[in-house]
């Protein structure tokens, strides 16, 4: 009996914790169809390259996920401040994807550093002992540094990207290999040159010529077949995949009918990141060092690779957006329109692979009016420009010149940066306000660019105000931006002087978007002028304040402290 009265107890709970369970699950879903209701999945919104938000970050400097890859090849070396590995790798952007950070600050495109395989030993060019912590100094294109995590890391990482609908930019490097160190021998002579180091006075002395002293430049101009180096044969052996490697160059080259010249190698080795992961695009390192048929090939195949890559995984692909490739072509500016003149040779990169170009011009535009700075891009992107598209930033890993590196207003650096015309680049920290001017000590100080690559200030967000209100900022115009393709991508028009006012319209196909904004409104009442832009009756909302408010005599009337305001048509 007491058996029988003990199952009975068993059974009762047993009820209760699956009723219970399925009470939880309810409650869930309900909570999750509120929430699905409410916010659009960033991937269901209309994409375009031209008006991408975009995050940059140094991987080995903004989170580490997996502190038991801090350590690999020996890299104990003395360095300068901020010149060794510090810990952030590929499992660390996974964990911020999956916090929604980046979804949150509107972001809709992750541009990580290099995460190649870099030399192993250091090197010390008269800044400080260096690592290749920054990723540019590649030993093999065909493996990944374990201080950045493995190729498993890095799959994962794409594929989380992908389902929180953001695009993922790997940044890569085909003008040089790594410095030759005492444990770093160079790849062979037919492979590179050593010298003479680039002068910059012509297209020749820029583009055939080591960058900087102890840098070997890939012989990216010649059509000469040339060997693996013995030492790249003999790591693959090591690592049990030679005749893999070998059997995939060699269906490589049957395709294209590439000649077996250093170029086409590193092409081939670039792309397998497209083709076996779904990479959605390239920011192409040094580009005005290479000669221009070089991106030109670089992009066909990344191309062909994407495409294969979205055939056999059809429920993966996010829109129909080609391959993309942004080049960093050292001071070009917005104003240069379609070419970079070497002053021997004009070259417009535009026509070999290129949809976007970064833009060294904001930072000193940005010190001007908003207006002259929007009527100034709108007008070259809807004329030179057409169709293509620059990136924009105001700070960066190696310019030494950004704009208000103080961070004395990180509340108008974003609205400079995220309102102007083009795709935009957020330099991790911008939205944090970390600091990119340390100096280090008398006897130790932080040299060159060093000082740009702090690690990512979580604890001063996690502990200060201040600085989670200057990201609270960042993330309203942020996701404005990225809701709305006319802010980026659209067209700009003042609608008024004082308070100033201005619209953005994108039509594409069937698809339009208008937005209305005001910049330095003042406190309390403020009438802001629509007319011609929104019609009497209209129901706006104001997403900066969690506003509605309806148009009337050609204006919309907002009574809060704020200085700016972002309007959207109300749903």
């Amino acid at each position: 009996m007491k058996r029988l009265l003990s199952a009975v107890i068993i059974l009762s709970l047993l009820i209760a914790c699956k009723q219970e369970q399925k009470d939880i699950v309810k409650e869930v879903a309900v909570k999750t169809d509120t929430i699905s209701k409410t916010i659009k999945p960033a991937k269901d919104i209309p994409f375009a390259w031209e008006g991408a938000n975009i995050y940059f970050l140094l991987t080995d400097r903004f989170n580490n996920g997996n502190k038991e890859n801090d350590l690999n090849f020996e890299r104990t070396e003395p360095t300068g401040p901020l010149r060794s590995f510090m810990g952030g790798d590929i499992q660390g952007i996974t964990q911020k994807i999956e916090e929604g950070y980046f979804s949150d600050l509107g972001i809709n495109a992750i541009w990580f550093t290099p995460v190649v395989e870099q030399i192993h030993g250091s090197t010390d060019e008269g800044t400080g002992n260096t690592y290749g912590y920054h990723g540019y100094w590649t030993k093999d294109w065909t493996d990944l540094d374990p201080n950045f995590g493995t190729r498993k890391d890095l799959e994962t990482m794409v594929k989380t990207a992908h389902q929180h609908g953001i695009r993922v930019l790997m940044d890569v490097v085909i003008n040089h290999t790594g410095p030759i160190t005492d444990i770093d021998q160079a790849w062979p002579e037919d492979w590179i040159r050593t010298e003479p180091t680039c002068d910059f006075a012509n297209y020749e002395t820029t583009v055939e010529c080591t960058l900087v002293d102890n840098l070997p430049d890939i012989k990216t101009e010649s059509n000469e077949p040339v060997e693996l180096p013995d030492a790249l044969l003999a790591k693959w052996k090591d690592e049990g995949r030679l005749s893999q490697e070998l059997d995939e160059l060699q269906l490589f080259f049957e395709r294209t009918g590439y000649p077996r010249a250093p170029r086409f190698y590193i092409i081939k080795w670039l792309t397998d990141y497209v083709n076996n992961l779904g990479v959605d695009g390239f920011r192409v390192d040094t580009v005005k060092h290479v000669n221009e048929n070089t991106w030109a090939e670089l992009y066909k195949e990344a191309s062909y690779a994407f495409e294969n890559w979205k055939k056999m995984h059809p429920d993966k692909v996010l829109d129909e957006q080609p391959f993309y490739m942004v080049g960093e072509v050292y001071n070009y500016g917005v104003s240069s329109g379609r070419t970079y003149d070497f002053t021997d040779k004009k070259v417009d990169y535009f026509a070999n692979g290129f949809k976007s170009l970064i833009n060294f011009e904001l930072k000193e535009d940005a010190k001007k009016d908003y207006e002259s700075i929007f009527r100034k891009y709108n007008k070259i992107l809807n004329t030179d420009l057409i169709g293509k598209s620059v990136v924009n930033y105001l700070t960066s890993h190696d310019d030494g010149n950004p704009y208000d590196a103080e961070r004395t207003d990180p509340f108008k650096a974003a609205n400079v940066l995220l309102l102007t015309p083009g795709a935009s680049q957020i330099y991790y920290g911008d939205e944090t306000a970390r600091d990119i001017t340390i100096e280090g000590s008398v006897q130790n100080p932080v040299q060159g660019d060093a000082s740009l690559r702090s690690f990512m200030n979580w604890k001063e967000l996690d502990s200060l105000s201040s600085t989670q209100e200057i990201l609270k900022h960042w993330k309203k115009l942020g996701t404005f931006r990225r809701d709305h393709l006319a802010v980026g991508a659209g067209k700009h028009r003042r609608l008024g002087k004082k308070p100033y006012v201005f619209s953005r319209t994108y039509v594409e196909g069937n698809y339009k978007d208008k937005v209305a904004i005001g910049l330095d409104l003042p406190k309390g009442k403020k009438s802001l002028w629509v007319k011609g832009f929104f019609g009497d009756g209209t129901k706006l909302y104001d997403t900066y304040s969690e506003t509605e408010v309806t148009v009337a005599n050609g204006k919309v009337i907002l009574e809060n402290d704020f200085n700016i305001a972002l309007l959207e048509l109300k749903e």
